[in-house]
């Protein structure tokens, strides 16, 4: 029986050395010129739901780091120095069957290597991206893996809160609402209902926005005309997490929408390594007929399975 995952290596917007992922439904793309980044995700001839920076692709070589798009791993709590590694060189890209894996090399500047591991389901939409940190430091460093994705402008992104309850009969908190000290509540691409946070990508706003919150069933949902991407994870509230207890974060300016879930901290000696799972779908012909928990509740809950 042939394998319906097909893996062939193309020149992706001047990066030669580039992987096309597909199943003849879905596609993505993982580039080895830099990263590891994947840099496209989308139905088969149809639109990249990642964004693309222009004056990045098919660049490399630079001595800062640098935005580029697409998704990447990266650390977290976000530091200039742990954070900000540059990741503008070639990676080591290994096909095993229908898995790729995406390797960079220990970045000299913090003894960390980062690797992207992604299989995709042989129907369907669906995609495994494991994300794997390994300190091949002198130090032990205290780190949480943080999976970024930057998505294409001009969409709405959803995320959903843990189950809610009511008063008196829940009384004691049940997850965090995290602002940074850029965070504008007032700001109109902010929507917050009972069950859901929505932020509104706007190409004409340039102020950044951002929040976070955990929900042990991490999920994230962003919508491109009728195309919908889901992301989930799932988190352990036995756990630490950074910034101030976040399992899920969104961030927007005038160039992208940011859906980022995070891993617990853990403190990482020489030798050893940290994992964090992600599951992507896409969906099509999705219509949201307004921003209430109804209409939203009737849309994503058969998708997501809360």
């Amino acid at each position: 029986m042939n394998n319906p995952i097909q893996i062939e290596k193309i020149d992706y917007q001047g990066w030669p050395n580039s992987y096309r992922v597909s199943n003849g439904a879905v596609d993505l793309v993982i580039t080895g010129d830099i990263g590891p980044r994947i840099m496209r995700y989308g139905f088969v001839g149809g639109q990249n739901l990642l964004k693309e920076c222009p004056e990045g692709l098919g660049r490399s070589g630079e001595p800062t780091w640098q935005l580029r798009g697409g998704h990447r791993i990266w650390v977290a709590p976000e530091d200039p120095y742990l954070t900000y590694a540059p990741d503008n060189g070639p990676v080591e890209v290994a096909v095993n069957g229908d898995v790729i894996e995406a390797t960079q090399p220990v970045e000299p500047t913090t003894g960390l290597v980062k690797q992207l591991v992604v299989k995709m389901a042989p129907s369907g939409t669906g995609v495994e991206i494991l994300h794997r940190i390994r300190n091949q430091g002198r130090w032990t460093v205290e780190i949480a893996p943080w999976a970024v994705t930057m998505l294409a402008p001009g969409g709405v992104g959803i995320t959903g809160f843990p189950p809610r309850g009511t008063h008196p009969e829940v009384l004691n908190p049940t997850h965090p609402l995290v602002m940074w000290a850029f965070t504008d509540l007032a700001d109109p691409r902010w929507k917050l209902t009972r069950k859901y946070m929505i932020l509104r990508q706007d190409p004409q706003v340039a102020s950044p926005q951002k929040l976070g919150h955990f929900n042990p069933h991490t999920w994230s949902a962003y919508l491109l005309g009728s195309d919908l991407f889901l992301k989930r994870h799932e988190a352990d509230p036995a756990r630490a997490y950074p910034d101030l207890g976040c399992s899920f974060e969104t961030f927007t300016n005038d160039q992208t929408l940011e859906q980022e879930t995070l891993g617990p901290l853990a403190r990482l000696p020489y030798g050893a390594t940290l994992e964090h799972i992600e599951t992507w779908t896409l969906h099509r012909d999705i219509h949201i007929a307004d921003w209430s928990d109804e209409a939203l509740d009737e849309v994503l809950l058969p998708l997501v399975g809360a």
